[in-house]
């Protein structure tokens, strides 16, 4: 599925809950728990030839050994939880205080963290630079019918707490510039994605919330809604290769659990053009001269 698609589809789901929301005491909340899971085959992982961007000996700190760079768009354990997927209930108006603090993505060894999080419309989004490497912050909101539109387009120079030359170095990272970004979403529009200009590997994700009622899901796809007001709702899951999986009714009882078990089906056949291609043309050696791509962080299976 598209990214256009995936976004037509958030927009339907969510237009209706795009509604005031009013702090109240709580009284016997419960609690939502439960798992989300990925039907099928794990697709394979996003592959960028580092010869190709800039920085390819920093940024292949994290690399496959051969000079590519993978995106693991899907993490996924040995029971098939999935990780980084955003439950919510929809059709709460009124609960416990929607206390979210401005998300912070952290461009380390040319990956942003987290890889998925929630914004707010009319709020910002802080993104910190914690390498000796220029990244270029593009954030967009999507749209299948009206396209992609550009949030914000910053550069974030170097993190100059490094010594530049020093590539392979284990070093600590340390704080660097910081931008602060607004985002003010068009109306139905709910996903919000920020690449780098530089390296396009680095990506983060977010969907937008209407009231504090979410959970983003762990390494074993687990996830808990707490303090939630009884009465039925919506649960939906949202992942930002994937889309949503169908609403499910939930109703909650005072002081109560209700336990939920949500599936995404797999993407099948080919979805990216960035694959590894086993070719000694595509290698460092293509450049003509002699470069070290090295895996000191993370060497990618």
């Amino acid at each position: 599925m598209s990214r256009f698609a995936i976004a037509l589809c958030l927009t339907l789901l969510l237009a209706a809950s795009a509604l005031a929301y009013d702090v109240v005491e709580v009284k016997d909340g419960g609690t939502v728990a439960g798992r989300v899971t990925l039907d099928g085959p794990v697709p394979a992982p996003k592959g960028y030839n580092l010869v190709i961007y800039p920085d390819p000996q920093y940024c292949g700190r994290i690399s496959n050994g051969k000079g590519w760079r993978l995106l693991y768009d899907f993490s996924v354990d040995g029971a098939h939880g999935l990780k980084d997927s955003v439950v919510m209930l929809e059709g709460i108006s009124a609960g416990k205080a929607f206390e979210v603090s401005v998300p912070r993505v952290e461009a380390r060894d040319c990956r942003f963290m987290p890889f998925v999080t929630v914004v707010r419309d009319g709020h910002a989004v802080e993104v910190v630079n914690m390498d000796p490497v220029m990244h270029d912050i593009q954030a967009y909101e999507n749209s299948k019918l009206q396209g992609a539109r550009v949030l914000f387009n910053q550069p974030l120079p170097m993190n100059f707490h490094h010594k530049r030359g020093d590539l392979h170095a284990s070093h600590q990272h340390e704080l660097g510039k910081s931008l602060l970004g607004p985002i003010y979403l068009s109306k139905g529009r709910r996903m919000f994605v920020m690449q780098c200009g530089f390296h396009p590997y680095m990506e983060s994700w977010a969907v937008a919330i209407d009231n504090p009622y979410y959970a983003i899901t762990d390494a074993s796809g687990s996830f808990t809604i707490s303090g939630v007001p009884p009465g039925t709702y919506r649960l939906v899951a949202w992942h930002p290769q994937t889309g949503i999986v169908p609403a499910q009714l939930v109703t909650v009882e005072p002081n109560g659990t209700v336990n939920a078990a949500l599936s995404f089906k797999a993407p099948i056949g080919r979805r990216t053009a960035h694959e590894v291609v086993d070719n000694p043309r595509f290698g460092p050696g293509v450049l003509g001269y002699p470069l070290d791509i090295i895996p000191l962080v993370e060497r990618q299976q």
